[in-house]
């Protein structure tokens, strides 16, 4: 492993530990700052596109407010570095409470794309996209079908 790909998975990690421990001022650490030329994007499953680092750390404070509990579990990390882009995609496997003192969870996953820029401060995340992977009784069969 490179140099770059172990600093942008440890940025990485820090985005997720972020949401996890609902840290706004650890997820403003990890974003890009927008330049005059580009804004940095998001786009949350099910979400429109977000652009510019205020909108886009807006969002993250909101879904931090009203969320109980979240665990992420990443899966099939890759991590290509291009110069001074990186793009990491992931699986999130993610666990979720219920409402606060509902006694409940849910699982989903979520296939997600991180765009990392070399900034004077490091790596830092520059666009993420996240696509709901939708699930049910059938995704096993076929699965199973495409694998024979």
């Amino acid at each position: 492993m490179s140099v770059d790909t172990a600093a942008i998975e440890t940025v990485n990690q820090e985005f997720y530990a972020a949401i996890e421990s609902g840290d706004l001022d650890k997820m403003t650490e990890v974003w890009a700052e927008d330049s005059a030329a580009d804004q940095v994007s998001c786009v949350h499953p099910g979400w429109t596109l977000l652009q510019g680092r205020s909108e886009v750390l807006r969002s993250w404070a909101l879904i931090m407010a009203n969320t109980t509990y979240i665990q992420f579990v990443l899966t099939d990390v890759n991590t290509t570095v291009l110069g001074d882009v990186a793009v990491l995609t992931c699986v999130e496997n993610i666990l979720t409470a219920g409402e606060e003192g509902e006694a409940s969870f849910a699982a989903g996953k979520v296939v997600a794309s991180n765009v990392y820029i070399r900034t004077s401060q490091g790596w830092r995340l520059w666009m993420h996209h996240g696509s709901p992977v939708l699930q049910g009784d059938d995704d096993e069969e076929e699965e199973g079908e495409l694998e024979r």
